[in-house]
């Protein structure tokens, strides 16, 4: 690490075939000719990185306009987004992804200004479904006839299911939190870690405030997918296990909020179907249809007589709940929280839930 800069420049040689007791001709510091001139008084880290920021750059824009494609399209516009080179595959919309860089910068590099963009435009806001004309012609995509549909990121799962519940935290900022995981967890790694649940607000706050340790990542986002930190992740691979649903439905964090969304299905809405459609709206986003309304007020009238009849296990669930604070707190009987807890677990565990369309 450099904690002051020489007066005078250390000399710098070139060595033979990589060996270092072979030193060769002396070298000065440049950058690649091909590219944009680095200018002699800007030789140091700053100057680097002025020449990486420059307009005349032909990459850092393209690069950063490309992975933001990535994040919203599911796919980027160069679909290699590690590798821009002659080796990569070529864009598919070369035009477009010159023009969005050029957008980019005359905006001043604002990252929130090209999302807004590209949210906005009408590629972005199409229908994901998919069509049997366009399949036959371009059955990957590339041509985006259709908005891409893919499961969200491990992040955006459990933020998902915050806001639903109407627990989620809004504050932003701060150190990481410790929101609630399977016990034992931190035993895995070659050493203990402690895992102490947070309580009150930063119990709920957003997945991206979640402490981590570099190689023991928080095992919920593991599942879907969220990578380690121990090297650079430019493309997340989604993959579709059973431990995913296990997840949902058995987590403790994911039965927490499960509570607070009964909680709120209870105190928002009046009859079941009432309920139901609630909970399809703020897990869904849409209406449910009249065979999801039977079968899941099916569901909480059977939960309600098994759980009548079985009170020490209803009982059990409420008195969890009681003890989690106030945000999960019973605000009906023991046998119809239990059951619409149930129902939320259902709920929140449908693939729906967690794709992005």
């Amino acid at each position: 690490m450099v904690m002051a800069r020489r007066k005078e420049p250390r000399t710098t040689r070139r060595f033979i075939q990589g060996d270092f007791t072979r030193p060769a001709e002396e070298v000065q510091a440049g950058t690649p000719g091909v590219l944009h001139r680095l200018a002699k008084r800007d030789d140091d880290r700053l100057g680097f990185a002025r020449w990486v920021a420059d307009t005349n750059n032909p990459l850092l824009a393209r690069v950063a306009v490309n992975r933001m494609w990535q994040h919203l399209f599911g796919q980027g516009i160069v679909q290699t987004d590690n590798d821009f080179g002659s080796q990569g595959i070529p864009p598919t919309h070369p035009q477009l992804l010159d023009w969005l860089a050029v957008e980019f910068m005359e905006n001043g590099w604002s990252q929130k200004e090209l999302h807004r963009l590209l949210v906005t435009s009408a590629t972005y806001r199409q229908a994901s479904s998919r069509r049997g004309d366009v399949d036959r012609i371009d059955p990957a995509n590339k041509w985006l006839a259709r908005q891409a549909r893919f499961r969200l990121d491990a992040e955006l799962v459990r933020d998902v299911a915050l806001a639903a519940s109407g627990m989620l935290s809004a504050r932003m900022g701060g150190p990481g939190v410790f929101p609630p995981q399977p016990e034992g967890c931190m035993d895995l790694g070659q050493h203990r870690k402690t895992w102490k649940a947070s309580t009150g607000e930063n119990r709920y706050r957003r997945a991206a405030y979640t402490y981590r340790w570099r190689n023991t990542p928080h095992p919920a986002l593991k599942v879907f997918d969220a990578p380690d930190g121990l090297a650079a992740c430019t493309r997340r691979i989604r993959s579709n296990t059973p431990l995913q649903a296990l997840t949902l439905l058995n987590d403790p964090a994911f039965i927490e909020l499960s509570m607070g969304l009964a909680n709120r299905l209870l105190t928002e809405a009046a009859t079941a179907e009432e309920r139901i459609r609630l909970g399809f709206q703020l897990c869904l986003n849409r209406e449910p249809d009249a065979e999801e309304v039977r079968l899941l007020t099916g569901l909480v009238a059977q939960q309600t007589k098994e759980f009548a009849a079985q009170a020490s296990s209803a009982k059990a669930i409420v008195v969890h709940a009681e003890t989690l604070g106030q945000a999960t707190r019973p605000v009906t009987g023991d046998a119809a929280f239990s059951a619409w807890t149930m129902a939320a677990r259902v709920m929140l565990n449908l693939d729906e839930t967690i794709t992005r369309e």
